[in-house]
């Protein structure tokens, strides 16, 4: 058996981690506009991140079917939810796992904060299954869990 890599092998798997590099980058950016357009309560940027056929468990567990409903319970709970209320959100992407090349898991932490950087709230984890289409990642089945302390 052979184990030496050649040259080809090895310029294949660099072309593929630099084409993970730019895919991580491009599901950031996604969490990054979900992020902005929480905090500015942009509803229509918030809920055009999400495939049509989308489905979306909130941290309450309440289960969401489709970017209608999804827009439905988002004009409920974002508008008023941040501005002017002291308070902000951050997400940071933790973990990406890509299923296929076009198809990945988004483990994210997500705090609640004031605007002098302390923590309201429980922290959350969410879990965003994102998939490119004609060249564009969105959400496409996401879990918000609230993160109980130890």
């Amino acid at each position: 058996m052979n184990t030496n890599t050649t040259a080809v092998e090895a310029d294949a798997r660099i072309g593929a981690e630099a084409d993970i590099a730019v895919e991580t980058e491009a599901v950031g950016r996604v969490v990054a506009a979900l992020q902005y357009a929480q905090v500015n309560e942009l509803v229509a940027e918030f809920v055009s991140l999400f495939r049509e056929d989308a489905i979306w468990t909130t941290g309450h567990g309440k289960r969401l079917t489709g970017r209608d409903e999804i827009a439905a319970f988002t004009r409920t709970v974002l508008p008023g939810a941040f501005l002017g209320s002291g308070n902000t959100a951050e997400y940071e992407v933790v973990h990406v796992l890509f299923v296929r090349p076009d198809v990945a898991a988004v483990k994210v932490r997500q705090r609640y904060l004031t605007l002098a950087g302390e923590q309201v709230g429980e922290e959350g984890s969410p879990l965003y299954v994102m998939a490119k289409e004609d060249g564009r990642w969105l959400l496409t089945a996401c879990q918000n869990t609230l993160v109980v302390p130890e």
